[in-house]
């Protein structure tokens, strides 16, 4: 299969498709695809989201039809490789406090283990990586994270665990997941932050954008205690602008 490809989905939907596979410039593509289509405002064109690799559409049939709106993605897909466009501006860099092992994230020895590396190697792996916030789903403000390097491209657990934590730091297949709700999940718990990614009734209810960046830094226990009782919406992260 030849991409980007363009396909319809349901009745008054459009999705673009850079790759059949996750990886930094098809993701990179979605972001900046995504951010040109919002920026061009076809009338109709009613929400425009990611995923990893692809973007999506939602658009009023009465006012925009489907070959019309097909005619446009294709011209701006023509416009440049957008495998290699520019990241969008806007985007943050956030650095949040991470409790990598213990009783807290008690799956990061068997990661390390499958990973090939000592505890403390995973631990300075994991908490130097800077990595992008992907896409936002599967709860409400829930980011996946990555990519990793390859030592980290993990298969998911066989069984499931039957839940970890809001703020629990979660690993598979090259990717971190930063769990916005308590939950049950196959991939790997190696961390846990205080950071709160969806806060319902707050202004601002979810706090990350596709296309942030995220750096996982190591605490001790004492220290993640004291940000999570000094910051109980972000436990101690802090975020600054991104150049463009």
């Amino acid at each position: 299969m030849k991409f980007p490809i363009i396909r319809t989905a349901g009745l008054d939907g459009m999705l673009v498709t850079f790759s059949d596979a996750l990886s930094e410039a098809s993701n990179r593509a979605t972001l900046a695809f995504c951010e040109a289509v919002k920026a061009s405002a076809w009338p109709g064109v009613q929400e425009v989201s990611t995923s990893l690799a692809s973007v999506f559409l939602r658009f009023d049939v009465n006012t925009l039809r489907h070959e019309t709106l097909q005619e446009r993605l294709w011209e701006l897909l023509d416009q440049q490789d957008w495998l290699q466009a520019p990241l969008p501006g806007g985007r943050r860099l956030w650095q949040v406090p991470t409790v990598f092992g213990t009783e807290l994230a008690p799956q990061l020895g068997e990661a390390a283990d499958a990973a090939g590396l000592s505890e403390a190697r995973a631990i300075e792996s994991l908490g130097t990586a800077r990595v992008r916030v992907l896409t936002i789903g599967f709860a409400p403000g829930q980011p996946y994270l990555g990519p990793l390097g390859a030592e980290w491209n993990l298969p998911r657990q066989t069984e499931l665990t039957p839940q970890v934590p809001v703020g629990a730091l979660v690993l598979a297949i090259s990717q971190f997941v930063l769990f916005a709700t308590t939950a049950p999940t196959g991939w790997r718990h190696v961390g846990q932050t205080g950071f709160r990614s969806f806060q319902l009734g707050s202004q601002d209810p979810i706090a990350l954008r596709a296309g942030d960046e995220m750096i996982f830094t190591p605490v001790s226990r004492s220290d993640y205690d004291r940000f999570c009782a000094e910051d109980s919406r972000f436990g101690g992260a802090s975020r600054e602008e991104i150049p463009a």
